[in-house]
């Protein structure tokens, strides 16, 4: 079981959901590596609307030419874990933000093999 208390830090990369990486997801490539590299987790969650450097507005709302909509990417692991991962978003990330934060995690216990959530 992986345990995760304590200073941690968190890497959060907003990218837009049709950013790809050899025809595959960008999203998708960044939480296979992650997992790759033994991080503790990483999320993915797809917004509804936002801009970034380009100013233009992204929203999945109704009669919209636009649908490319923001996603961000939040991995949480220790500094050291999450600092050894950094030079392969730079890599990954050509057009984006990437945000690094101190956080403070509560409680993180991986379930063993075979048991359920409620």
């Amino acid at each position: 079981m992986t345990r995760l208390t304590g200073r941690a830090l968190r890497v959060t990369v907003f990218i837009g959901e049709h950013d790809t990486w050899h025809h595959k997801p960008l999203y998708s490539e960044i939480v296979h590596r992650a997992h790759a590299a033994g991080l503790a987790g990483a999320s993915v969650f797809r917004g509804i609307e936002g801009f970034g450097a380009s100013s233009l507005i992204h929203t999945s709302r109704l009669l919209t030419l636009s649908e490319d909509l923001p996603v961000a990417i939040v991995i949480v692991d220790t500094e050291e874990r999450v600092r050894a991962f950094l030079p392969q978003l730079d890599e990954l990330v050509s057009e984006g933000l990437v945000i690094l934060d101190d956080c403070e995690v509560i409680r993180y216990a991986g379930r063993t093999e075979g048991e359920n959530s409620l």
